[in-house]
């Protein structure tokens, strides 16, 4: 073979396994590829959809404690004071809680918190064992009926409008309170400088800088103290979208300036959730030391505790669920792929148009011969997962895994949508270094049942 052949094969073989890496660009610890088959913490998945009835929701605990892990880790790399808090919204199942309760116990040195929103939200935190103290809650649209419940207990919370706000402080006089604003700038990854929560586009959430003497007002006549700003304003950053993020925070650090400068004694900006991991292939998982640098550079100097209260970014890669094949069938020329799991149990791409991967179980690495819809079993015709999908070779009975399931899947579930049920959820807390397909699943802590409450 002469030099320019070998050249050329050498080329060809590196295109074969860059195209190879691009397609398996999901994988991470506790989610892998073994030997053409996925593992979830170190499990044939294939093996735990058969000894579970799908659709069965599979979550990896432990990457749940990595991220949260490397959060910290890079904001005390920059002597950053902060508190961690997990947004129950995206992940309520009462084993993960237990699970980040244990990892990271509130009140120590590497403790978290909960962000809620909700009073549903708020018994499921005290439930789960959270002191009050360490729950924070933003909700919007509260009614009188919700502050009852506010009202109940020592949790800190955050108001979201002037209405919100006269009301709970003429309640509760004289305590401590935090302002959600809204600085009219936000950023969403694949969006830019845009986001549902502020941007050019009025929204329904939190308080405009106009209105800040108002607000301080009102809180002043009744004596409560403003010792938080709160901002959510991005969802799903990555480290190319950290330039948009940087005008974020320099925004919202002057908003907290302003306060400061009107006699508030604000001691923490909450800079809310929005960070993200990649979603697709070629994107790069987040760079958490320029957050946190980005976060020192402009909040430090306000002498202020940095919050924050992600979900996304802590439970999104966790969890995959996973469903059996029913049919597989042409339909005028377009192949369809039917699945045991509709919209009523991971309802992501309808809400948000979210993309998530859909793989083979058995067959991981195998080719991709055809493009599919891959539909659910709901009986309209909206409920499908994903349209014009290269997959590879798949019959009926195969098991599938929708993969990054593990926030706003089982949470956000509608069980009652043609009276399908909830799906059923595995919740592994160890990882195996090898795989063990046969026999009992080691690890387990945990099977929600459908329409179950708890382990069972």
């Amino acid at each position: 073979m002469d030099d320019q052949t070998m050249a050329h094969a050498t080329a060809r073989s590196e295109a074969r396994g860059t195209a190879e890496a691009n397609r398996l660009w999901w994988t991470h610890p506790g989610l892998e590829a073994e030997g053409g088959r996925l593992t979830v913490a170190g499990r044939d998945a294939e093996a735990l959809a058969r000894g579970h009835e799908t659709p069965v929701y599979v979550y990896d605990l432990a990457r749940i404690g990595e991220q949260i892990g490397a959060l910290q880790t890079a904001l005390d790399r920059v002597n950053l004071p902060r508190r961690v808090r997990v947004a129950l919204k995206a992940q309520h199942e009462p084993e993960v809680l237990a699970y980040i309760r244990r990892a990271f116990p509130p009140g120590t040195s590497h403790g978290v918190g909960l962000d809620v929103c909700s009073p549903g939200e708020i018994q499921r935190a005290l439930d789960c064992g959270w002191p009050a103290e360490h729950i924070s809650y933003t909700g919007t649209n509260v009614s009188e009926r919700d502050l009852d419940v506010l009202l109940q207990h020592p949790i800190h919370v955050n108001l979201d409008s002037l209405s919100q706000l006269r009301r709970f402080v003429a309640r509760a006089p004289g305590r401590p309170i935090g302002l959600r604003l809204n600085p009219r700038v936000g950023v969403a990854h694949g969006l830019g400088a845009v986001s549902l929560y502020s941007g050019d586009k009025p929204t329904k959430f939190g308080i405009y800088p106009e209105q800040l003497a108002e607000a301080v007002g009102v809180a002043n006549e009744h004596g409560s103290p403003i010792v938080t700003v709160h901002a959510h304003v991005s969802r799903m950053i990555l480290t190319e979208d950290l330039p948009h993020y940087e005008n974020v925070i320099k925004r919202v650090a002057a908003l907290a300036a302003q306060l400061q400068g009107l006699g508030c004694p604000i001691e923490e900006v909450n800079v809310g959730g929005g960070l993200g991991v990649p979603t697709a292939a070629g994107e790069q998982p987040l760079d958490l030391d320029a957050v946190a640098s980005l976060w020192k550079r402009f909040l430090a100097p306000l002498d202020v505790t940095v919050g924050c209260e992600n979900g996304e970014f802590f439970s999104r890669e966790s969890g995959v669920l996973l469903s059996e094949v029913v049919s597989v069938e042409d339909r005028d020329g377009v192949c369809f792929v039917g699945l045991d799991a509709g919209w009523n149990v991971f309802n992501l791409p309808f809400v948000y148009g979210q993309s998530h991967d859909v793989v083979l179980c058995r067959a991981v690495t195998d080719p991709l011969v055809r493009r599919v819809t891959i539909a659910g079993h709901i009986n309209q015709g909206q409920d499908l997962f994903t349209e014009d999908y290269p997959f590879p070779a798949v019959v009926e009975g195969d098991i599938v895994a929708i993969l990054g399931a593990g926030a706003y899947g089982q949470s956000s579930s509608l069980n009652t949508h043609c009276l399908r049920p909830h799906a059923r959820a595995v919740f592994l807390e160890d990882r195996l270094a090898t795989d063990c397909v046969d026999g009992p699943t080691p690890g387990l802590s945990g099977v929600h049942l459908p329409g179950g409450s708890g382990p069972q």
